[in-house]
Parts: C-alpha cells; structure tokens; sequence
C-alpha cells in the first residue's frame, strides 16, 4: 500500500457503536499487556478487500486512534482511505456475535460480507 501524509487528508474518523466499544473493553479486559484493537485491510476475497482486526500491545506510529468508553480502537493510516467512515458495530447474528463494519466507501461486498470493494 501506498504511504500516506494525514495532514494531506480531512478524515471523517470511524466511530464505534456501544455495543462494539463494550466488546473491545472485554477483549482488552482479559489481558492487562492489550490497550485495544487494530482495525486494518488487506486484499483478499471475491470484492477486493477483507477487514483484519487484532489485538494491539504497542501501537504503531502510524496508528490513529479512535476512542469511545475507554475502548481503542487503532487504524493504519494506510487503511483510511479505503474506510474512513466507517461504524464499527457489534452484532448477533443467528447464534453468531460479530463485529459488522458499515463502509460507506465499499461500493459492493461479496455475497458472504467477507471482502468489499471500493
């Protein structure tokens, strides 16, 4: 991926619904060394590109980091033009709970909402 200036750029930010922030605080919770979660991407799947999220220790120096609740939520500077803008939600779907991820850039998903394109 390209390298980016964020002083170049006027980011909307991702914001986080209630529901996502209160997970990542019991994510973080359970290891005293995880301050929060990265939200990246990579190019994978039938539409382009796949959502990534792990766990973060030491943040990046190129992180941006949104906050809700005492939730982190870390971005790669590099993913922003491909999701700034996007609500991070948490979900039950069925018997499942996931974290939902509204793109307003992703101009289609793939049928299984695994990858999006822009």
């Amino acid at each position: 991926m390209e390298s980016f200036n964020p002083e170049d750029f006027a980011w909307r930010g991702l914001t986080m619904t209630p529901a996502a922030a209160e997970h990542i605080r019991a994510l973080t919770s359970k290891q005293a060394d995880v301050l929060g979660v990265r939200l990246g991407i990579k190019q994978t799947g039938c539409a382009g590109f796949g959502y990534v999220l792990d766990t973060v220790t030491e943040p990046n120096a190129d992180d941006l980091l949104y906050e809700l609740d005492g939730a982190r939520l870390y971005v790669p500077l590099q993913a922003m033009p491909f999701i700034d803008g996007t609500e991070v939600d948490y979900v039950r779907e069925g018997l499942n709970q996931i974290f939902k991820f509204n793109n307003p850039k992703a101009q289609h998903e793939c049928g299984c909402g695994e990858s999006f394109g822009v």
